[in-house]
C-alpha cells in the first residue's frame, strides 16, 4: 500500500513514517528539505515540494492508496504576531488546498485522506466534558482548525474518505511539549502554568501514531475523531507526575502567573491558560485500545526508554 505523507520530517511525522515503513507500507514523504535520504532497508522515499504550488510532486498522489497530512508551522515556536498567525494558518490551510487540487487532477485519486487537526478546534472549554459532538470554539486556533478541516472535506467530492484526527498534546522524549518541560523540571524549575487547574489533553506518541494511521485499518472511521488519552489531567497533575518520574520537586504552590505568560507569548498564552477535558468517544466506541491511557505510566515509558 502506498501512502503519501506530509510533515514526515517533523516530530510526529517522523514517528508515523517509521511506523508505516516498518509495516512494509510504501511511504512517499513530501518535504521542503532537499537531499533527504531514506533509512537503510525501509521503503521510505522523499520527494521535494514547496508547500505553496502544484508541481511534479502531485504525480505521487495519482494511484496512491492514502494521504496523511501532518504539515504545519509550530503553534508555540514564536510569539503570535500578525505574520506568525498568518504562517500558522496558511501552513495548514494552503497546503490542504494544494493536496485537494492534486487529488482533483489524479486519474486514480487516493481512497483515504487523513488530514490532521487539533483539539484546539473546541476552543476554551474549562471543565466541560468535550467529545466530537461538541461545537467549535471562537478563538484563533479554533478558527484555524475549522477552516483546515473544511478545506480537507472538499476531497469528498472526488470519492475520497476524509478523516480528521484532532490531536491533543503529543508527549514523546525527543520533541513536542516534553522537550521543553523535562529540562525545566530537571533544573528544579517545575512550576505549573497559570492556575494549574486547567485541563491538559495529552497523548503518548505511540498512541498518537497508532491513532493517526487507524483509519487505514478501520474503513468505518470517517470525519473527525479526538486523538487524546481518555484520561486527561490538570496542569498541576502533569507537573507532579513529571516530578515523580524525574525524581525532582515540583512547586505546585507556585505558578507561572498569567501576566508573565502573556508578556512572553502574547495571545498564544490563552491556549495554555485554558484547556479542554477531551473524551475520545469515536475511538472508544470503535474499540481502539490505548496502550498508554494513564499519564504516570506514559511518562515512565517515555523518560526511561530510549528512542521514544
Amino acid at each position: 500500500m502506498k501512502v503519501v505523507l506530509t510533515g514526515g520530517t517533523g516530530f510526529i511525522g517522523d514517528h508515523v513514517s517509521q511506523h508505516l515503513a516498518h509495516q512494509e507500507y510504501e511511504i512517499v514523504a513530501l518535504t521542503r528539505r532537499a537531499g533527504q535520504s531514506s533509512p537503510h532497508g525501509l521503503s521510505l522515499r522523499f520527494v521535494q515540494w514547496d508547500a505553496e504550488s502544484l508541481g511534479s510532486w502531485a504525480q505521487e498522489l495519482d494511484g496512491a492508496d492514502a494521504i496523511i497530512h501532518l504539515a504545519g508551522e509550530g503553534i508555540f515556536d514564536s510569539r503570535w504576531t500578525h505574520d506568525v498567525k498568518h504562517r500558522i494558518s496558511q501552513s495548514r490551510i494552503r497546503t490542504t488546498q494544494l493536496l485537494v487540487q492534486a487529488i482533483a487532477q489524479a486519474k486514480r485519486p487516493p481512497a483515504l485522506f487523513i488530514s490532521a487537526s487539533a483539539v484546539g478546534y473546541y476552543g476554551h472549554r474549562n471543565d466541560e466534558l468535550t467529545d466530537e459532538s461538541s461545537p467549535a470554539g471562537t478563538d484563533f486556533l479554533a478558527d484555524v482548525c475549522v477552516r483546515w478541516e473544511a478545506e480537507a472535506a472538499h476531497a469528498r467530492q472526488y470519492g475520497v474518505r476524509v478523516v480528521h484526527p484532532r490531536l491533543g498534546v503529543v508527549l514523546g522524549k525527543n520533541g513536542g511539549a516534553l522537550a521543553r518541560l523535562i529540562p525545566l523540571v530537571q533544573g528544579f524549575l517545575g512550576t505549573p502554568l497559570g492556575s494549574g487547574k486547567q485541563w491538559f489533553p495529552w497523548i503518548h506518541i505511540h498512541d498518537a501514531v497508532r491513532g493517526i494511521v487507524y483509519p487505514l485499518e478501520d474503513a468505518h472511521i470517517e470525519g473527525a475523531y479526538n486523538l487524546a488519552s481518555p484520561n486527561p489531567v490538570r496542569m498541576d497533575d502533569l507537573y507532579l507526575s513529571l516530578g515523580k518520574v524525574l525524581h525532582r520537586p515540583v512547586w505546585t504552590g507556585l505558578h507561572v502567573p498569567e501576566f508573565a505568560l502573556r508578556f512572553v507569548l502574547g495571545e498564544a498564552a490563552d491556549s495554555l491558560l485554558h484547556g479542554q477535558r477531551i473524551v475520545p468517544r469515536v475511538l472508544l466506541e470503535a474499540h481502539f485500545s490505548f496502550h498508554y491511557p494513564e499519564l504516570d505510566h506514559a511518562l515512565e515509558q517515555i523518560i526511561h526508554t530510549t528512542n521514544t
